[in-house]
């Protein structure tokens, strides 16, 4: 290739083909420089993407040919799960099947990333699969493109955008972040399963096109700091489930255990009975918060999406994030060009830009929920066998007053938790997300 371009970016997910399109519809000569053979080959199927924030990048996007939504979501359910037992609780609501559709929609990530690079081609970005990037191209300490493992593949460009995920060996390679923590990552395993769109309506309560979201908390991987979700797809049902790296690496559990024993709960057993599994893909999320997100701009380059470390876990938010940082990214760059700047002043108008919108002002409130979740193991082992207990007692009618139930449940939770403890772990949660 050996070509000089305005913009080369790194990695064509999310982000990376969100600043494509932007750059793209600015007239900005840009290249995408993609390691999969094509754009979502190496992303898990199956996820949620929120309208409002695309429609940042593509105003119509529900009117373009091709658009490969799954379900429009009309309904959130989270779940609290001990091992044979769990709470539910869920909103549903007609406005989002009607003036709000496609506030939020399932899709499957590797038909969605295809689909996604396609409109940046069709714009005028070129992109470039099945191309590894080995390092970056410096001259007098400021970044001036990229070098691919192809013959002749050096790319010089004016600023380069790093968007190639959480385990961004780039960004590492080139000191601009470091390695990445395991207790400030999760390992999802999803699995997706094949359901009739019939059964799906049927099992789910919906019609028309549209489907529920489950996010998952508690006994769900085996005392670790974990989650799962569950996503209606047209036919099919995306499954996952994901734990904290370092408690894997100190358990010594198998994540294909964990997920078999998953779909054995009662919970989720009869929603996925009779289903065929037709995929199976892990993944490392972004769990580490505003305090392990590194610089993001610097002398001819900026970083965004995963590998800026943009991710809202309590609003499972991370390809929208990456979308929007995808976007402003691009913005920084246009201004850039105006005057011919690329050094890091000038480019810092970018993290004025995170900093100024819901992507920064959403990382600082929450910074603290995921070392809350991983410091306090009793929300996934103490925690929900007390709320079983309770249910249980409760729920059976027998010869027992309530008064002795009361009593029961909160001597159980004297014996196994302690109030002082008790109350400690709900302040220390409100902290974490006030």
């Amino acid at each position: 290739m050996n070509e000089t371009f305005d913009v080369a970016i790194v990695g064509a997910g999310p982000a990376g083909i969100s600043a494509a399109i932007t750059l793209a519809n600015a007239g900005i000569k840009t290249v995408v420089v993609e390691r999969g053979e094509y754009p979502g080959a190496k992303n898990m199927s199956g996820g949620v993407l929120y309208g409002h924030d695309l429609g940042q990048i593509l105003p119509d996007f529900t009117k373009i040919p091709g658009f490969p939504i799954e379900r429009n979501i009309i309904e959130s359910r989270i779940w609290y799960l001990s091992k044979e037992a769990g709470i539910s609780v869920g909103y549903r609501d007609s406005i989002f099947a009607g003036e709000r559709k496609q506030n939020v929609f399932t899709v499957g990530r590797a038909k969605f990333d295809r689909w996604y690079a396609d409109q940046a081609r069709k714009k005028g970005a070129l992109i470039v699969p099945a191309t590894v990037v080995l390092d970056l191209i410096r001259e007098n300490g400021r970044v001036t493109g990229v070098q691919t493992g192809r013959a002749d593949g050096d790319i010089h460009a004016k600023v380069v955008l790093i968007a190639d995920g959480v385990n961004s060996r780039l960004a590492v390679t080139a000191g601009f972040r470091p390695d990445v923590k395991p207790e400030h990552v999760a390992l999802a395993v999803k699995e997706v399963i094949e359901l009739a769109p019939e059964i799906i309506d049927q099992r789910f309560g919906v019609s028309d096109g549209n489907g529920v979201t489950t996010e998952i908390l508690g006994a769900v991987a085996g005392g670790m700091d974990g989650v799962g979700v569950l996503y209606t797809n047209k036919a099919s049902i995306s499954l996952a489930l994901g734990a904290n790296l370092a408690d894997f690496s100190k358990t010594k559990l198998k994540p294909y255990d964990l997920i078999e024993t998953f779909k054995k709960h009662p919970m989720v057993a009869p929603l996925i009975a009779g289903g065929k599994s037709l995929e199976y893909t892990a993944h490392w999320l972004p769990e580490g918060g505003y305090d392990t997100m590194p610089k993001l701009y610097g002398d001819g380059y900026l970083i965004a999406g995963d590998s800026a470390m943009l991710f809202n876990a309590p609003h499972r938010e991370g390809s929208n994030l990456a979308m929007l940082s995808g976007k402003m990214a691009a913005d920084t760059i246009i201004e850039a060009m105006k005057t011919g700047d690329f050094s890091a002043k000038s480019l810092s108008a970018y993290n004025t830009k995170l900093s100024e919108s819901k992507i920064l002002q959403d990382m600082k409130k929450y910074r603290g929920f995921g070392g809350f979740l991983y410091d306090h193991k009793e929300i996934f082992e103490t925690m929900p066998e007390i709320v079983q207990f309770g249910g249980r007692e409760l729920l059976t009618v027998n010869a027992e007053s309530k008064k002795t139930k009361q009593d029961k449940i909160i001597k159980k939770l004297r014996k196994d938790m302690g109030i002082p403890r008790f109350v400690r772990l709900m302040w220390s949660g409100f902290r974490a997300v006030k």
